[in-house]
């Protein structure tokens, strides 16, 4: 009896523990989801006041509209004489001020010439132009086909019916090109609906297309009976000197005017980015010269904020960028010899962007790292030289975030300068550097009485013990001393941006405090290969972007763990979007013993299957190894698929033309076929940021997180709203 016994009551003590189990596992309610939600930028900027947006005026003067907790306010100051007008409305302002705005806009798609006189547009697949003041139109080019027109925009992630032209500064001359991509490939994407799909075809140059898009430049003099030069040259691949397109300042990127409008110098950038030509042409013959060239070993970039080469004609000088002394600075060139003149900066730090050039004064004003290389190098700040690199000065010393904006006559500019956790402060500043007025400083105590607080920035050291690393974490707001809480990464791993992207202030980035309000700590780190640093650290993982961060993801958290004893590394998950998605995948298959689960938002799985010019900036160009296997192959995640441990949920856009679902795809056919459990959401039409499906996804990351990290129940379909600010109304 009492051996038949004994298996019964072994089954009731289990089924007991079990029952005990289950109902002592920890439930979130609606509640906690609300005081999530509270932590999202549509709840916080409610709470803050006096974070202002100034905004110059064409006669010098500046506006902006303040917020505070019982008012609203629309404020005009002149730096001149330092009179402010303040007004409880905008058409008050307007009246005050004598402020009238006759402005001429034209649409989107249309490039106004400098006179105002003429439009130019896109029409079947050649190049017009409108009189402004009579709407009299003609074509300038007639030879445009389909794939190969004039002035057209597609970098395969990105297209629009806008022109990509450059008018010269008489307004009687267009700098373009014919684009041709005929020999591309083809994208396609299906559009769900009712009936039969809608398709979407478009050129997406892809690494293995044995050529690329190429421009075949040309010069149009602009009359009623239009005269093309072209350029006596090669046609150039369609590549930029900063970015994965040649317009990504808002026009044609790359090329300058002379004064007298006679001459156009530009660069054309190698495939793979590793040579850059400095040429000249003549406007009216097409004649093109070769000034000086820039080889490096991994990738040119002609700065890390904007494109820092400047060409003037008066002088015939050039001020080029380099990073030749593994740090981004400035050159100036002899334009008619190619030869370096002196170098204008030096130091260990990166200029980022020229701001101003003062040519009567030989000036240049440019946004850059610290100087002296104190503190942390992500932060930036003002400064002028002069061109013979002598008396280089800090026009904004308040350690920090510093954005600037320069008055329309350029005797003065806005700074704002904040930290991660110091708000902003708002001033008007000289050309000098001379502080004229503090506008506003930015008040968060609203905030701070719900419980919000800000990220605390941290130091560590990268994997391979080489650099300082830099990094954010959040944790909740009322944490029970001595628990240890899960971990979430936050990663984009660039290389062309980082994790953390701006260190200003924000007083929501993204969803990071949300979900650590649920019970995680969250952290955002700046690995190596990111921008912004010295050219060594970028390239740490030039040829190998599947290293995504990753070793110095790990040891950092290790590394924090030793100064936070709450973070629990026995549990640690792991999410990012597109890049990050790439590198979210490749933690849970590389590392299936750290990252325990992840949410892999449209990544970029199989740089073979992305835009060419991403990867091939960062990779280089495709090649085969002895046995046949591509570079790229060897960095894809399906290919690492079949190691997966842990839980991860793959999320992409159907209709996503930046990364192509077909990269998630991937990853999901090859999961399948190593019989690996896994989720998988699709959202039928949307794009690459997914637009109104943004929140959905949102609650639906804070859910798998909970449920599959934390162990513990999420509210049943939580919905993500904001009321409006009532300041506004």
């Amino acid at each position: 009896m009492k051996n038949r016994l004994t298996p019964l009551c072994l089954l009731l003590v289990l089924f007991i523990s079990t029952n005990t189990q289950a109902q002592t596992a920890k439930t979130l309610t609606d509640a906690d989801y609300q005081r999530a939600a509270a932590m999202l930028s549509g709840n916080t900027s409610k709470l803050i006041d006096n974070d202002i947006r100034p905004q110059w005026l064409p006669d010098g003067r500046l506006w902006y509209r303040s917020l505070t907790e019982n008012q609203m306010e629309f404020k005009l100051f002149d730096p001149s004489n330092k009179k402010q007008i303040v007004a409880g409305s905008m058409q008050e302002l307007l009246e005050k001020g004598g402020i009238t705005s006759n402005q001429r806009r034209p649409s989107r798609n249309q490039v106004l010439s400098p006179d105002g006189n003429y439009a130019a547009f896109i029409r079947d697949w050649n190049l017009w132009i409108k009189e402004v003041a009579t709407g009299k139109e003609w074509a300038l080019t007639t030879d445009g086909i389909k794939d190969f027109g004039y002035a057209t925009d597609n970098a395969g992630w990105k297209q629009s019916d806008r022109p990509i032209l450059s008018w010269s500064p008489d307004s009687k001359k267009i700098a373009t090109f014919q684009q041709d991509q005929r020999h591309v490939s083809d994208m396609y994407l299906v559009k769900t609906q009712v009936g039969a799909p809608e398709l979407k075809q478009w050129k997406y140059p892809i690494p293995s297309d044995e050529d690329i898009i190429r421009i075949h430049r040309v010069i149009i003099h602009v009359s009623e009976n239009p005269k093309i030069t072209k350029l006596r040259m090669s046609p150039d691949a369609r590549r930029g000197t900063l970015c994965d397109d040649i317009s990504c300042e808002g026009g044609f990127d790359d090329i300058a005017w002379s004064e007298d409008s006679q001459q156009l110098v530009f660069v054309s950038t190698s495939r793979d980015h590793k040579q850059e030509n400095i040429r000249i042409a003549d406007t009216q013959t097409g004649e093109v010269k070769d000034i000086f060239e820039e080889v490096v070993d991994t990738q040119y970039e002609s700065g890390q904020g904007g494109i820092n080469w400047r060409y003037f004609s008066k002088t015939n000088e050039i001020i080029w960028y380099s990073e030749r002394t593994d740090w981004g600075h400035l050159y100036l060139y002899d334009a008619t010899t190619g030869v370096v003149k002196n170098r204008i900066t030096t130091g260990n730090y990166v200029v980022r962007n020229i701001v101003k050039v003062d040519q009567k004064n030989r000036l240049i004003y440019f946004v850059g790292g610290h100087h002296e290389g104190k503190g942390n190098p992500y932060f930036s700040y003002l400064y002028s030289v002069k061109f013979n690199g002598k008396g280089l000065k800090m026009l904004t010393p308040e350690e920090g975030h510093h954005s600037v904006s320069l008055s329309p006559n350029g005797e003065y500019f806005t700074d704002s300068y904040s930290q991660p956790n110091v708000p902003p402060v708002h001033n008007v500043r000289n050309i000098k550097g001379k502080l004229i007025s503090t506008l506003e400083k930015t008040d968060v105590s609203r905030l701070e009485a719900t419980g919000w607080k800000a990220p605390s920035p941290f130091t560590v050291k990268s994997a391979n013990g080489q650099w300082d690393l830099h990094g954010l974490m959040y944790t909740p707001s009322g944490m029970t001393p001595g628990a240890k809480l899960p971990v979430i990464v936050y990663i984009y791993p660039g290389p062309q941006g980082g994790s953390v992207g701006s260190w200003s202030f924000r007083a929501s980035r993204g969803d990071n405090q949300a979900l650590a309000e649920l019970g995680f700590v969250v952290v955002q780190l700046e690995g190596s290969c990111n921008p912004n640093r010295s050219k060594s650290f970028h390239d740490a993982c030039y040829g190998n972007m599947g290293e995504n961060t990753l070793p110095d993801q790990i040891s950092g958290l290790k590394q924090l763990q030793a100064q936070y004893k709450l973070l629990d590394l026995d549990n640690i998950g792991i999410w990012g979007h597109s890049g990050g998605g790439f590198a979210t995948a490749a933690a849970m298959f590389k590392y299936p013993d750290v990252f325990k689960v992840g949410i892999s938002e449209s990544g970029n799985h199989d740089n073979r299957n992305y835009e060419d010019d991403w990867g091939e900036r960062y990779i280089g160009l495709e090649t085969e190894d002895a046995n046949g296997v591509s570079n790229y192959e060897k960095q894809a995640n399906q290919v690492f698929a079949k190691d997966l441990k842990g839980k991860l949920l793959i999320i992409h856009g159907g209709m996503d033309d930046n990364v192509p679902p077909y990269n998630s795809y991937l990853v999901a056919d090859a999961l399948i076929k190593a019989n690996k459990d896994f989720d998988f959401l699709l959202l039928p039409n949307a794009r690459h940021g997914y637009g109104a499906d943004s929140y959905y996804i949102m609650r639906r990351r804070w859910d798998y997180f909970v449920k599959h990290l934390m162990l513990a129940k999420p509210p049943k379909e939580f919905q993500i709203k904001f009321s409006p600010d009532p300041r506004t109304r």
